[in-house]
């Protein structure tokens, strides 16, 4: 039959706030299967996420651009896919695959990671993700592939295509079913090449690991934690006593080598470039938080169904003090030599999640009630430490919150998000021995730290916000006052 067909190249899509390149962790399909548009077609990894990439085209795979485990360029090859002929030794397009071509054929714009390619949300479909034991099949029928390709197809899948539609004179034959690779009884099931890149970096055989994944697959906490645990020193024997012949060991173990890399990497460079330019200064003042702690009692008590947190009451009392104090809602522009004020507060909540620290933005948050602000600070912590925020959802934002109070420590001098100003840190809450109308009592206190660049205000601005959220801490009712 006449097997020529119109080939498709997709790119690697832009990822957005200035990611350029992912690795890829796993493909979705394999040369000679037929795609679907908006179908997931690789799992790639970014600084800030591992998310699933939908193909915008319909057709047959004819070539994977990248192995698992290499970094792709963002605007580089990502999948080439050739559109179904319809001569007589083609087996006909199923009644689902036609109604996606006559959508392909409508168009398909947009293909940022995770939200589909631009159909609308109405009409969007969304492929539910393989199991780990489809993920292992098609990583096989690659690997067979590969080995039994054609020399001029093997080139097409290794070096990248044109970005204009090419003719493939190739026959491609019908995807086939590949049954699940037969395991050792106990060989543990590993999908992730960056898992297996960390086992071995650390010398860490597989075969004795736990997974904790879905069907017992291996997922980068196991590794984690089995580094951390061999990091853990031996337990030394007693120092020898005098006139004993017990001997004394001194070996140390060895050292433990951590790459710097994906999300850890992005944190260091962000700091780091903080701390070159920032010129910060750290002000604090403790505060007698009973009254505020009362008051979020007294809300909950009123409202069951729509509990607020005290990280949601001192959230709307950070907007409120930015209200009085704009200075620190912005951030300096070396290039242009100018202080940009932020007109809206994009609020960081900074979260402690497995893969790092990260800050989830709340957009327009003096926009949100303080019922909402507890639901969307909810949702969105939850959402970072799970894993599935995009990338916008994590950069963006124009001052941050910090609770570093729940790792049970009074207080910090954290170093600034840049390119944020200013950072409010709040410790943990305790009982104190507290002056009250001339009394000795026993209140619940927390220290409140902001940390701010020096170029955007002086001592004044910052110890005006800072008194204003310690009063609206310790008297709640100056916040209806203020607001």
């Amino acid at each position: 039959m006449s097997a020529v067909a119109a080939a498709q190249v997709f790119l690697l899509p832009d990822l957005g706030e200035g990611l350029t390149e992912a690795e890829i962790v796993g493909w979705r399909v394999a040369v000679g299967d037929v795609v679907t548009v908006d179908q997931s077609v690789v799992e790639v990894e970014t600084a800030k996420a591992v998310v699933d990439v939908p193909c915008p085209y319909a057709g047959r795979v004819v070539a994977l651009h990248g192995a698992v485990g290499e970094v792709r360029p963002v605007g580089q090859p990502l999948i080439t896919v050739a559109a179904l002929d319809a001569g007589p030794d083609t087996p006909a397009e199923p009644a689902a695959h036609a109604t996606y071509r006559e959508e392909e054929r409508a168009g398909s714009g947009n293909v940022l990671i995770g939200y589909g390619t631009g159909h609308g949300t109405s009409g969007r479909r969304r492929r539910p993700r393989p199991a780990p034991e489809q993920s292992v099949a098609a990583s096989e029928q690659q690997s067979r592939a590969d080995a039994g390709r054609e020399p001029a197809a093997a080139v097409a899948a290794v070096t990248p295509a044109p970005v204009t539609p090419v003719a493939l004179a190739t026959s491609v034959a019908p995807a086939t079913t590949v049954a699940e690779p037969a395991r050792p009884g106990n060989a543990p099931l590993v999908l992730s090449p960056i898992v297996r890149r960390l086992a071995r970096e650390h010398g860490l055989e597989l075969a004795g690991l736990h997974g904790t994944g879905p069907g017992g697959v291996v997922r980068r906490a196991d590794v984690e934690a089995a580094v951390a645990a061999a990091a853990q020193p031996a337990p030394q024997p007693e120092a020898a006593l005098p006139g004993s012949h017990r001997p004394v060991d001194n070996q140390a173990g060895a050292d433990v080598i951590i790459p710097l890399t994906g999300v850890r990497k992005v944190i260091a460079d962000k700091l780091s470039r903080s701390r070159r330019e920032i010129p910060e200064v750290t002000i604090w003042v403790d505060v007698d938080a009973t009254a505020l702690l009362e008051t979020r009692a007294a809300i909950n008590a009123a409202r069951p169904d729509q509990p607020v947190s005290i990280l949601a009451l001192l959230a709307r009392i950070c907007l409120s003090g930015l209200r009085r104090y704009p200075q620190l809602n912005s951030r300096v522009d070396t290039e242009g030599q100018r202080i940009v004020q932020s007109a809206a507060v994009h609020l960081g909540i900074a979260a402690q999640t497995d893969r790092g620290l990260l800050v989830p933005v709340l957009r327009d948050a003096s926009a949100l009630t303080t019922s909402e602000l507890a639901t969307a600070l909810a949702e969105t912590t939850a959402a970072a430490r799970a894993g599935t925020l995009p990338p916008a959802r994590l950069t963006g934002g124009t001052f941050t919150l910090n609770n570093y109070g729940v790792f049970g420590v009074d207080g910090s001098t954290p170093i600034i998000n840049h390119p944020e100003a200013a950072l409010l840190g709040i410790g943990r809450i305790v009982d104190k021995p507290w002056v009250v109308d001339g009394q000795l009592a026993v209140r619940k206190v927390t220290q409140l730290s902001l940390t701010f660049d020096h170029r955007v205000c002086d001592g004044g601005v910052a110890g005006g916000f800072l008194r204003h959220v310690a009063d609206c801490v310790e008297q709640p009712a100056m916040l209806i006052a203020h607001s």
